[in-house]
């Protein structure tokens, strides 16, 4: 049977962003913002697991680094873009259901937060650092597509067959000024498709990076930023929405340009690790882990003889800093951390 090509014309939006459930309206955007978290803890928790790591130690995190995140990821939009926003009106920062969520503020406010979780149940920072960096790809994959469903974040006008058609269409010079395209412009560029695609690219590609060459612990991070501002920076320059701009590049344009800059160089000049390095992906020390056992003259891992920084701790059975861990310190999983033998 022949599928009229009508029917491949473009890629219908959704007729409503949300569904009723009782007296309760549950908003799509919301609902498809907690299972991009739910796959980014997912995956970090695997990470965790192949170095040993406790399990449900990322879901414990989670409690920290997520509230962290989201206020962040607001916050960030709401400074850069607060008219668009709020419409001049503080209470509406509080709408996030209605879009609005800064990648860069997320990362740094759950990378933050989730770091002073980790504080508490001395955990150390730089293999969970690791362990998220792909995550936070996965998550933003998944989330995109709570743009979808806000017919929001599209790019310029387009007949592709996979064009998003957008019931109101507006174009922005600015983040005030918009106007709204012509009756029968309906069908753009797809950016939120580009970048959830991109997305998961760069999960694999921080993986590859980390199995294919020596990144020495903690710096598979500044992988992922420099894959993902690569491709968001294109993603970015195509999108006709609200924005400040500056020499014809939009506010996240520029973001991408230095943070990709900064990345590529941090991840050059510190990340590769040397002889006595800590790599990354490595397995964890037992203290650090939760219980997993250390190969003796293993190089790839934490507490071999001659390691450096987090390693030589290890050795003594000391965390990274040197300090031996609290004996009635909380674990992750919420019981009393078992005394050193």
């Amino acid at each position: 049977m022949l599928i009229p090509s009508s029917l491949l014309a473009y890629l219908p939006s959704p007729s409503t962003n949300g569904v009723n459930v009782g007296p309760v309206r549950l908003h799509l955007y919301g609902l498809i913002i907690a299972l991009g978290i739910i796959a980014a803890v997912w995956l970090a928790q695997r990470r965790w697991d192949a170095m040993g790591g406790r399990a449900g130690t990322m879901a414990t995190l989670a409690v920290w680094g997520v509230p962290g995140g989201l206020v962040g990821a607001r916050l960030y939009s709401v400074v850069t873009s607060w008219q668009a926003d709020t419409g001049g009106h503080w209470y509406r920062a509080f709408e996030i259901w209605q879009g609005g969520l800064g990648i860069w503020g997320g990362v740094v406010g759950g990378i933050a937060t989730g770091l002073y979780g980790a504080h508490r149940y001395r955990l150390p920072f730089r293999p969970l650092v690791d362990a998220v960096a792909p995550a936070f790809a996965i998550g933003q994959a998944v989330g995109r597509w709570g743009n979808y469903f806000n017919q929001e974040l599209y790019g310029r006008p387009s007949s592709l067959p996979w064009a998003v058609k957008i019931d109101h269409p507006v174009h922005c010079s600015s983040v005030t000024r918009c106007v709204a395209y012509p009756p029968g412009v309906t069908t753009f560029q797809p950016t939120f498709l580009y970048e959830s695609i991109w997305d998961l690219i760069v999960v694999g590609l921080v993986i590859w990076v980390e199995r294919r060459y020596r990144i020495k612990r903690g710096y598979l991070i500044a992988a992922y930023a420099a894959f993902y501002t690569f491709g968001r920076f294109w993603t970015e320059y195509d999108r006709v929405d609200e924005a400040h701009r500056w020499l014809g590049l939009r506010l996240n344009d520029w973001t991408s340009i230095v943070v990709f800059t900064v990345s590529l160089a941090v991840l050059l000049l510190w990340g590769r690790a040397r002889p006595g390095d800590d790599r990354a992906g490595a397995i964890l020390p037992a203290w650090a882990g939760g219980g997993s056992p250390v190969a003796a003259g293993d190089p790839g891992s934490e507490g071999t003889a001659g390691s450096g920084e987090a390693g030589s701790g290890a050795a003594t059975g000391t965390p990274e800093g040197g300090r031996p861990p609290d004996a009635s310190a909380p674990t992750p999983g919420g019981a009393a951390r078992p005394s050193e033998g």
